[in-house]
């Protein structure tokens, strides 16, 4: 596999869910700078590779496997003809996500108050979209964007969550540390402040898997 043979079948990818090398990143819950030409190479003109953890967030976000991105490596293409159907899962406002009665104990949505919206497939079937209010989180996710959050997905530093406390706080932020007694998250928004909290301040915390433009 040659450095621009994977660059370029990521483009493919992107192309074939009708998204932008950027949009590609920002679906997968990555900076939307990840996957820019710039990026893939060094100062000095060495190349520079996307990480394992990319590909992989690129392929959960798109529904690809890794036998279908190999495939595309080699010139083929991921998409069938025939799109898959679309599967619709719960939908409510950020703001609405810190009432009572839209989360379970475990975190799950439940109760009926919810909307319903269709997007690509996702594996979790407790998965729930929150729609984007204000600019506390510009320049990453804007105002009438969408996000889906996925409860049962792995979580990593670097990622991109969605955090409840105990008080009923709901926000999407970047996790920057997490040990065993805290969790550290970084504002989107460089004019709104990041967060440190307790573990027992918070009630669950979910990663944003994919996210409209």
């Amino acid at each position: 596999m040659k450095h621009d043979e994977l660059w370029r079948a990521l483009d493919t990818l992107a192309a074939e869910n009708g998204l932008s090398a950027s949009g590609l990143a920002r679906r997968a819950g990555l900076d939307p700078t990840t996957f820019n030409p710039s990026k893939r190479r060094m100062p000095d003109g060495r190349a520079r590779w996307p990480s394992t953890e990319s590909l992989a967030k690129v392929l959960l976000a798109t529904g690809a496997n890794l036998e279908s991105f190999a495939l595309l490596v080699s010139g083929g293409r991921v998409l069938p003809s025939a799109p898959a159907p679309a599967r619709r899962i719960p939908l409510i406002g950020m703001a609405q996500a810190g009432g009572n009665g839209f989360f379970d104990d475990g975190g799950y949505p439940a109760g009926a108050g919810w909307d319903e919206v269709s997007i690509p497939e996702v594996a979790d079937p407790h998965a729930y979209a929150l729609e984007i209010a204000g600019d506390s989180m510009e320049p990453v996710f804007r105002d009438g964007d969408m996000v889906v959050v996925s409860p049962s997905a792995p979580i990593r530093r670097g990622d991109r969550v969605v955090v409840r406390t105990q008080r009923g706080e709901v926000m999407a932020k970047q996790l920057t540390r997490r040990s065993a007694r805290r969790i550290e998250l970084k504002s989107f928004n460089p004019e709104h402040p990041d967060y440190s909290f307790a573990l027992e301040e918070v009630a669950w915390i979910h990663r944003i898997v994919w996210a409209s433009q």
